[in-house]
């Protein structure tokens, strides 16, 4: 039987049935963090940007529920000044895929699968994870408050082929949705979502306290954080692992969240 959306909402709301563990990034080279599964062989990955002036830690909740739904989730802790440069972010981004499928993680037998990898990020980090994805080789995208980049996300996600799903705030001031998040999602070159979320800001997505609030316009927001995770886990479950169980949610419009824009993909040119 097919569950209907509001059911896959709830369940994808609440944190799956993998134990969590936390593993530092650096031990590989790379100042970061990831959150596994406890076990798990041929695991999908997701590496996460973190926004402008934005520590990782601040995404915690957001990693480990993607964990706990059975796909590992990196973010470096790289760029994090005030005057970042996107392209090495992306790179970055690009390493902790890398790095994730590279080395062992977890005392138990936990393995990554090179085919079933994606990018996410909110504010300059979703920027910046369209950057890392126009080099093709992953198989989703999601963000949350996408930023324009130098170079332009924009004009990076017409070369981007896999799926995307861009989440934007409607109370965003510091990346308004128009010239942001919904131009690249109207640019992007495979199959894409654009939703609106009702009553957020560009912090929305953020957890706890941190300084740069006094700088940027918005606060973390407990629902929008759930609604997020719901989405996001829908997402690359569906399009990481291949099943389409959770397909119904990402079809469909839910509450704080409607389908503003979606389309298959850009037309080929002959």
């Amino acid at each position: 039987m097919v569950s209907k959306p509001k059911e896959l909402l709830e369940e994808l709301s609440h944190a799956g049935p993998h134990d969590v563990l936390r593993g530092n990034l650096a031990l590989a080279g790379l100042p970061g963090v990831v959150f596994t599964p406890r076990s798990g062989l041929g695991l999908p990955a997701v590496a996460f940007g973190h926004g402008w002036l934005q520590p990782p830690g601040r995404y915690r909740g957001l990693l480990a529920h993607l964990a706990s739904w059975g796909i590992v989730a990196a973010a470096p802790a790289t760029q994090l000044g005030p005057l970042p440069s996107h392209r090495l972010l992306a790179a970055d981004l690009r390493t902790t895929l890398d790095v994730v499928t590279g080395v062992r993680l977890g005392p138990d037998a936990i393995s990554v699968d090179r085919d079933r990898l994606g990018l996410a990020g909110h504010s300059t980090g979703g920027g910046s994870a369209v950057l890392a994805a126009a080099s093709g080789g992953v198989r989703g995208v999601a963000t949350f408050a996408a930023a324009q980049t130098l170079p332009s996300a924009s004009a990076a996600a017409v070369r981007v082929t896999a799926p995307g799903l861009h989440l934007a705030a409607d109370g965003d001031l510091v990346a308004p949705a128009g010239g942001n998040a919904e131009s690249i999602a109207k640019a992007w070159g495979g199959p894409v979502q654009y939703r609106k979320v009702d009553k957020s800001t560009h912090l929305a997505l953020t957890e706890g306290s941190h300084w740069s609030q006094r700088l940027l316009h918005g606060k973390p927001n407990h629902r929008t954080q759930v609604l997020v995770r719901a989405l996001f886990a829908a997402f690359f479950l569906t399009h990481l692992t291949g099943t389409d169980k959770y397909r119904p949610l990402l079809e469909t419009d839910v509450k704080r969240a409607g389908i503003d824009f979606s389309r298959d993909a850009l037309p080929v040119a002959a």
